[in-house]
């Protein structure tokens, strides 16, 4: 019996998968995911998403496999997890009051049969004066997160606007998703 794969560890792409009302099960990828110079950020998540993909069809190729991976970009810079709270403080400090771009690619493989996207999300920042940028960084939340916030969390308060989709920022494009899954056979049942 052919079974879904989420490859992914994040408990956001899970919640975001169980939308659709279909069991599936969660295989973590060990895969390389540095990046190559000069890469540009929606080449470097959808290279990811079909590394990761691959990675877990190789052992479970009658089975389809869904991966995806996220990256924050502002003007074309990668801002990744923080490496502490003084990182974080100037990731926020450089994305306050500005634009920048969350980038999620993803992969959906069955055998031969593969499906490949990247979707981009504008988010505004609103304005932040250091005292209530270090008031964010001491949450904690901002420690495991690409560009230093969760949309989803407590910085959704400092958010301005988001043009495009939250589930793109969040990391797992579920509209999209739901949609090439149908190519594969699947469709929602909630």
């Amino acid at each position: 019996m052919t079974k879904l794969i989420l490859a992914s560890a994040s408990p956001r792409r899970k919640q975001y998968l169980s939308y659709l009302g279909t069991d599936f099960e969660v295989i973590v990828p060990n895969v390389d995911e540095s990046k190559i110079d000069a890469e540009k950020p929606s080449d470097l998540v959808l290279r990811l998403s079909k590394l990761k993909a691959q990675a877990v069809s190789l052992n479970h190729p009658q089975d389809i496999v869904i991966a995806a991976d996220t990256v924050v970009a502002f003007e074309d810079t990668i801002l990744g997890k923080p490496k502490d709270r003084v990182d974080a403080f100037n990731m926020i400090k450089l994305l306050q009051g500005k634009d920048h771009f969350v980038y999620t690619g993803t992969t959906i493989i069955q055998g031969t049969k593969i499906k490949s996207f990247v979707k981009g999300t504008k988010v505004t920042f609103s304005k932040m004066d250091d005292e209530l940028i270090r008031s964010y960084v001491a949450t904690g939340e901002c420690d495991d997160k690409a560009g230093s916030y969760a949309l989803q969390g407590i910085a959704s308060m400092y958010i301005e606007k988001v043009e495009g989709s939250v589930s793109t920022v969040v990391g797992l494009p579920i509209n999209e998703v739901r949609i090439a899954l149908e190519e594969f056979g699947i469709r929602p049942q909630a």
